[in-house]
């Protein structure tokens, strides 16, 4: 019983410090399952206006099934939750035909308990439902024991849950719909900075307005013109990048509008530049703080005309294509220096669509490094499921200079490190090293201190995998009991802490 509680000050506390729902799901999900051993871990939202049911999160879920996931209001254990406003304990799956097995648990041969129980708004209204699994200790009076439970928890949820843009006391996910949004599998995340970029996607995707990607640099501004690019109506065309910084000024001329024949040394034959074969299509211009003065004076003509000339031609063409831009540069002080065009930079900038860097979406970053794990799992044939607790802390306590593109370089160096299924704090790169998370001090340097918190970190997560008995976790790590004991007390570790009391 005191775990329990231990656990459920922990969330309360996390709920009380959380202004928004992002900040606090994620932890409480995973301080079921790691405290509670209730795993996968589900919270779901009710549209009343669409009458579709669909998940904010759930803990041990690819991103991808998470988006392609929804429900009708009287659909399955959750939807009937939702329904009725009562709980529902199964203490099998396999027992309920009600359960939608969208995880695909049956096939994998597991047969756990399931418990969902309502979450209620203002006036007692039907929000939403908090769901999990128990595969240990399935008992009718554990299961009783995990409805209350989870009843705490969706209760201490529920005021953030009203708080979202998703759901007000009146008027249920107001402004912030799913069908207003877009949200491609190609961009991962959950957090409100996020959620405010699909929902520009949606506004601007399906029209011809030119787009201005801002943000620094590794946040996914490709991405987002790809995106915009495969959801508008020019998505059989073709989708043509220039990276403006990587060309030299006496070569992207030529990248982009094309040479004729004979036009300088080398022309050995007509060539088509990127303007031109965009055309019907998209052109995605990454950098464009970087093109020199020279092509912004005939960039602007393709934007206000549509034409333009190729090198040592005198033909005019003409280009349909659409313009996306993006850049990690602060245009309006170029502006003020006189290195960029005011007038290229307003015609560019019709509609903004700012990235926000990694350290303000931190909601998002065990999402993205569960999606790189998968990926990267799959390109090399490894098997990782999942992050220790030190490497969790060290992943959200880290400020991401590098955004994602430095998130998924770590996770690629630590899938290859990984010698088991769990990815451990060391596995990590020197950067996110920190004292606190390493549990050494900032002079400790020498083997001994590096070995001991290796030491320590592996015997929490052995003792962590069996939920707290002291001989499982030495059978896991190969070790005596007695071994197990004087490093429980070295380290002074509570093995009490991993433990599910009745």
């Amino acid at each position: 019983m005191s775990q329990i509680i231990d656990a459920l000050g922990e969330i309360a506390e996390r709920c009380a410090r959380s202004a928004e729902l992002d900040d606090a799901l994620g932890p409480c999900l995973r301080l079921m399952a790691e405290r509670l051993a209730l795993v996968r871990g589900t919270l779901s939202l009710l549209d009343d206006e669409r009458q579709q049911i669909w998940i904010e999160a759930a803990h041990g879920l690819t991103p991808a099934e998470i988006r392609r996931t929804r429900l009708l209001p009287n659909e399955g254990v959750t939807g009937q939750v939702i329904q009725t406003g009562q709980p529902i304990i199964l203490e099998r799956i396999s027992d309920d035909r009600r359960f939608v097995d969208w995880r695909g648990i049956r096939e994998r041969g597991d047969d756990p308990a399931f418990v969902s129980v309502p979450i209620f708004g203002a006036e007692r209204r039907i929000i939403g439902a908090l769901a999990a699994c128990r595969f240990n200790d399935a008992s009718p009076v554990q299961l009783q024991r995990d409805t209350r439970t989870l009843t705490v928890i969706a209760g201490l949820l529920a005021p953030l849950v009203r708080g979202t843009s998703r759901n007000t006391a009146t008027t249920p996910f107001a402004g912030d719909r799913p069908d207003k949004q877009l949200q491609p599998d190609n961009l991962i995340g959950n957090s409100k900075a996020m959620r405010a970029v699909f929902e520009m996607l949606g506004q601007v995707a399906g029209s011809e307005a030119t787009v201005l990607i801002l943000g620094e640099s590794g946040t996914g501004k490709e991405l987002v013109a790809q995106a915009l690019h495969r959801h508008s109506h020019r998505s059989d065309g073709a989708f043509v990048k220039v990276n403006c910084a990587a060309l030299p000024e006496g070569v992207i001329e030529s990248e982009l509008f094309g040479h004729e024949k004979g036009s300088f040394t080398g022309a050995l034959r007509q060539h088509q530049g990127k303007v031109e074969r965009a055309r019907g299509g998209t052109l995605f211009l990454d950098e464009i703080g970087e093109l020199p003065p020279s092509i912004q004076v005939k960039l602007l003509r393709v934007l206000q005309e549509g034409e333009y000339e190729r090198v040592g031609g005198v033909e005019t063409l003409s280009t349909d294509a659409r313009i996306i831009a993006a850049t990690s540069r602060d245009l309006e002080s170029m502006i003020a220096d006189g290195s960029f065009r005011s007038d290229l930079y307003y015609r560019l900038n019709v509609f903004p669509i700012w990235m926000p860097p990694l350290r303000e979406r931190k909601a998002d970053i065990l999402l993205l490094a569960d999606h790189f794990i998968e990926r990267h799992n799959r390109q090399r044939g490894h098997r990782v499921r999942r992050l220790s607790t030190s490497a969790i802390d060290m992943l959200v306590a880290y400020h991401w200079p590098g955004n994602v593109r430095e998130l998924e370089n770590c996770v690629e160096r630590a899938v290859l490190l990984a010698d088991g299924d769990v990815i451990l704090g060391h596995h990590l790169p020197p950067t996110l090293q920190t004292a606190e998370a390493s549990n050494t001090g900032i002079a400790d340097h020498g083997l001994r201190p590096q070995v001991e918190a290796f030491e320590k970190e592996l015997i929490l997560d052995a003792l962590k995998s069996a939920r707290g008995n002291m001989a499982a976790a030495a059978r896991q790590l190969q070790i005596s009991e007695r071994i197990m004991g004087l490093r429980v007390r070295k380290y002074a570790i509570d093995p009490e802490r991993f433990k599910v009391r009745r």
